[in-house]
């Protein structure tokens, strides 16, 4: 499972803006605690995608100590669960943040990944497909079609797969962003190896290694991925 990036959403939630998602507004009330709650979520995200998760579960516990329901903690809360493959546990965080605010997408994303973990391939896939159905904001949806693309061009069970589809998606999630996000045309790379098309694999492979400020981990993912694409290999999560 990739690791999910942060949206710009949450980000605005998490620094205490209001933010409209489709024609519902989300208000964040603002006030000394919430601001310290906000803080404690936004620092712990940041310091789970550094990859400090013992940083990131003191940030986070402190700030569901102070508000056990606050949905955003939830949602890093459960990234955190998924980090550690503590699955069933990341799956509750994420239906309690949905209890709280049933639009919130990255929840359901980040559920419908952590079904591919346990092997639940149909919830997956069926999760997937209705949030795309959805058609959510352009850089959730970017997100959503990138996440279904890598389910469908690497889920180890071959019912699941569908290569055309996932270069598809992929090719859809790219041209959202405009190209600039390595995961997304990574992804691309994998969709193209199981079509059978290892040459586009390996160039939008090395397409996203190319992209600006790169980290090493994702650098040494996407290596790793090339390394399989030149013996002729896709990639099975």
């Amino acid at each position: 499972m990739q690791f999910i990036k942060i949206t710009a959403l949450l980000i605005a939630i998490l620094t205490g803006a209001t933010v409209a998602r489709g024609s519902v507004p989300i208000v964040v009330e603002t006030g000394d605690a919430k601001r310290k709650v906000m803080k404690l979520c936004s620092d712990a995200s940041k310091q789970l995608r550094d990859g400090d998760v013992a940083s990131a579960k003191r940030n986070i516990n402190e700030a569901l100590r102070i508000d056990p329901k606050l949905w955003p903690a939830l949602y890093v809360r459960a990234e955190i669960f998924a980090r550690e493959g503590k699955y069933e546990l990341a799956i509750q965080d994420c239906n309690d943040a949905l209890r709280q605010n049933r639009g919130f997408i990255d929840a359901a994303l980040l559920r419908a990944n952590i079904n591919v973990s346990l092997r639940k391939y149909a919830e997956a896939s069926k999760e997937f497909n209705s949030l795309i159905a959805m058609r959510p904001p352009t850089v959730i949806l970017s997100r959503a079609l990138s996440e279904r693309a890598w389910f469908q061009a690497t889920c180890p069970e071959a019912s699941f797969r569908n290569g055309q589809q996932a270069v598809k998606d992929a090719k859809a999630a790219c041209s959202i962003v405009a190209w600039k996000d390595e995961d997304m045309i990574d992804t691309l790379a994998a969709a193209y190896a199981e079509t059978g098309d290892f040459d586009s694999a390996m160039r939008y492979a090395q397409q996203a290694l190319a992209i600006k400020d790169i980290s090493p981990r994702v650098a040494k993912r996407i290596q790793g991925h090339i390394a399989l694409f030149q013996r002729h290999q896709p990639i099975r999560s």
